[in-house]
């Protein structure tokens, strides 16, 4: 692992409402603001937007929302030094990629190496999708793999893993 005199990267994982973003929120907002959130949600439907709309309630004063469904690298890059941020979900991201018919691996890897190298306190959040059953059809099956080689790289780079589990870190890493 690279030395980060200024730079930590905590991947925090879990299934759904498992208080995965909650967690996140918190361990950045102990850093001084501004923070950065990286919202990678697109809100195809009104449940979506109502789900982006919570997530935007909870946060207050000291958050700078970027958006970035597709170009995550881009909007990383883009952040000074220093800044505490919060990146939200991989796992939507991944999905944008895939509905998009990107290269998902050369994506994944492209993401993977710029989280190699924090320049700041960042907090980057997916869902672990492996806990369940073998999904039925091809397309849910390539998203659940992709997902776990995803989730599995940026754990590699990580300098500590937390699994939530019903509202509870877990330390993995």
């Amino acid at each position: 692992m690279p030395d980060r005199a200024d730079g930590h990267l905590t991947f925090i994982i879990g299934g759904a409402r498992s208080g995965k973003s909650a967690h996140a929120e918190c361990l950045v907002a102990a850093s001084p603001s501004p923070w950065a959130y990286i919202a990678t949600a697109q809100a195809y439907d009104e449940e979506m937007r109502e789900r982006i709309a919570l997530h935007r309630s909870r946060r207050g004063k000291g958050w700078v929302t970027v958006d970035a469904p597709l170009d995550l690298v881009g909007a990383i890059d883009a952040l000074p030094d220093h800044q505490p941020v919060l990146i939200d979900c991989l796992t939507l991201w991944l999905s944008n990629h895939m509905l998009a018919d990107h290269d998902i691996e050369a994506e994944c890897r492209r993401l993977s190496d710029v989280l190699s190298q924090p320049r700041g306190p960042w907090f980057v959040v997916s869902n672990e999708v492996g806990l369940g059953i073998v999904p039925d059809n091809a397309l849910a099956r390539r998203f659940r793999d992709a997902a776990g080689r995803l989730n599995q790289q940026v754990a590699a780079v990580a300098d500590s893993v937390l699994m939530m589990v019903a509202g509870l870190p877990l330390k993995v890493k």
